[in-house]
């Protein structure tokens, strides 16, 4: 019953963190189309760095770093730098695409990459409907960024090759933090993130020499995104990872395109083309089968140990 309940909350996590990510490319995209790179990403993270400290400072999770030797806070430096990259790549591609839904679309592939990380590290296998499942994806994923061309740069829409990367770095990024939150928690391992993230950015505006002024538009979009983002979204996607494994998280997260896809189409009055929009379903689908396969078989190896 203890198991089951666990579950349930590890899903609900999940989902909470797929709409309100599934936001997150709305918003972002909305204010980037506004300010620079660099006055975007010091609201985002200065508002999303305020969220989780107040929370870690509420709830005592500061305290869990004094009982820490300090070779055990290499993770966090590891997590850090990941996601600057990572986030970097991220945002170049909302700024990059002009549809967000293509940007999410063609972001399936980070359970590709997943999955294959798994059998790299984890020395896990991959079963018949699991490898159908990834073909699937990859075909979506390639119909999605497809524009037609000579040359492999004109082959595909600018800024797919920024999602790609943006999602073999997000696996890597997934497997860190489930280890690290095995030894912390989740909110002392978003503030991490939310930290590295703005002194990022604080070099970032030296670096460009912009100044704060931008216009209220912008500053609204980026409050409502940066809290759905740096901080509810990923704060829930960690809570999910501390009761769920990463590849059942997943599951819930593949439906993230059909939600960035309605609320383009709601914020911004548009919609992907046709072999966009096919490619994209199918990415979803590939996205279902491979995770729900995977979790079938989890369940099945729990029952076998039982």
């Amino acid at each position: 019953m203890r198991l089951f309940a666990a579950k349930t909350k590890g899903y609900l996590f999940a989902l909470v963190a797929t709409i309100a990510f599934s936001n997150v490319y709305i918003f972002s995209k909305a204010a980037l189309n506004e300010v620079s790179m660099a006055q975007f990403w010091f609201y985002w993270f200065a508002t999303g760095l305020t969220l989780n400290t107040l929370l870690c400072w509420i709830n005592g999770s500061f305290n869990l770093l004094k009982k820490r030797k300090l070779q055990e806070l290499r993770n966090f430096i590891i997590l850090g730098i990941l996601e600057i990259v990572t986030t970097l790549s991220f945002f170049f591609a909302i700024k990059t695409i002009p549809d967000p839904s293509v940007t999410s679309f063609i972001g399936n592939m980070y359970v590709v990459f997943l999955v294959t990380f798994g059998i790299l590290l984890l020395k896990e296998r991959f079963t018949l409907i699991e490898s159908t499942g990834v073909l699937i994806t990859i075909i979506g994923v390639f119909a999605v960024g497809f524009k037609g061309g000579r040359t492999l740069r004109e082959m595909f829409i600018p800024g797919a090759g920024l999602v790609l990367i943006n999602t073999f770095l997000a696996a890597l990024t997934s497997i860190v933090a489930k280890k690290t939150i095995d030894r912390f928690n989740p909110m002392l391992v978003n503030f991490n993130r939310t930290l590295f993230l703005f002194l990022f950015a604080v070099g970032f505006m030296l670096l460009e020499g912009k100044t704060l002024s931008i216009p209220a538009t912008a500053l609204k979009n980026i409050l409502i995104g940066s809290f759905l983002g740096p901080f509810l979204g990923i704060l829930t996607i960690y809570f999910s990872y501390k009761y769920i494994e990463v590849s059942r998280s997943s599951v819930v997260q593949g439906l993230k395109g059909l939600f960035v896809l309605i609320g383009s189409f709601i914020y911004f009055g548009t919609l992907p083309g046709k072999l966009q929009m096919i490619g994209g379903i199918l990415s979803v689908c590939g996205v279902l089968i491979m995770t729900l396969s995977k979790a079938r078989l989890e369940i099945r190896r729990q029952n076998q140990k039982s």
